[in-house]
């Protein structure tokens, strides 16, 4: 069974509201009246299984699931060349780098750019 179990009839934000586009999404999200199930990524423990199937929902490799413009984010660590098992431990360790906001609902995944991109799902 799926660890990332999701609805047609909610979506799943996942954020990280020390960043600016996070708090609008979460904002704009609850002011359209969706049902929402958001996830600070910050206090969520992200098992290898459940960021495996965020980057199937959206499509990625599990790097492309890391924010490599992060103020925070390692010199050393943007041109590795890491196997998908090494990418899950960074984010694991350091969930801040994890490219978000990321919405879900049902099977389609989004990283939302503005807040107004929600209503494509």
């Amino acid at each position: 069974m799926p660890e990332l179990a999701s609805s047609e009839r909610e979506i799943i934000l996942y954020y990280n509201l020390d960043r600016p586009n996070a708090s609008k999404t979460l904002g704009y999200a609850k002011g359209e009246g969706f049902a929402l199930r958001n996830i600070n990524i910050l206090t969520n423990k992200f098992t290898g299984t459940h960021l495996e199937e965020l980057a199937s929902k959206l499509k990625v490799s599990i790097e492309g699931l890391v924010n490599k413009e992060h103020s925070d984010f390692n010199e050393g660590l943007y041109n590795s060349n890491f196997s998908d098992e090494d990418w899950i431990k960074v984010l694991q360790n350091n969930p801040k780098f994890l490219k978000e906001p990321i919405a879900i609902r049902g099977h389609k995944a989004i990283f939302v750019k503005t807040p107004s991109n929600l209503s494509r799902l």
